[in-house]
C-alpha cells in the first residue's frame, strides 16, 4: 500500500472523506486561508512612468 502525505496543516494522516486534510476542521481552516487572503504570492511592482525613482540618469555634479 502506497503511503499518503501528511495533513499539509497538521500533519496527521489524511481520510480519504477530506483528502488531502485528516478532518473538516483542517479543510475549513485552510479554506477561511484563502477566503480572508491569509496565503499570498509576493509580486513586485515595477516602478511606472511617472516615477522618476531611479529612472532618470544622476545629474552631474560640480
Amino acid at each position: 500500500m502506497a503511503r499518503s502525505k501528511p495533513c499539509p496543516l497538521c500533519g496527521k494522516a489524511p481520510l480519504a472523506a477530506f483528502s488531502p486534510f485528516c478532518s473538516q476542521g483542517c479543510r475549513d481552516r485552510d479554506l477561511l486561508q484563502w477566503l480572508g487572503e491569509g496565503y499570498a504570492i509576493p509580486v513586485r511592482t515595477l516602478p511606472s512612468e511617472d516615477d522618476e525613482d531611479g529612472l532618470d540618469t544622476p545629474h552631474d555634479r560640480d
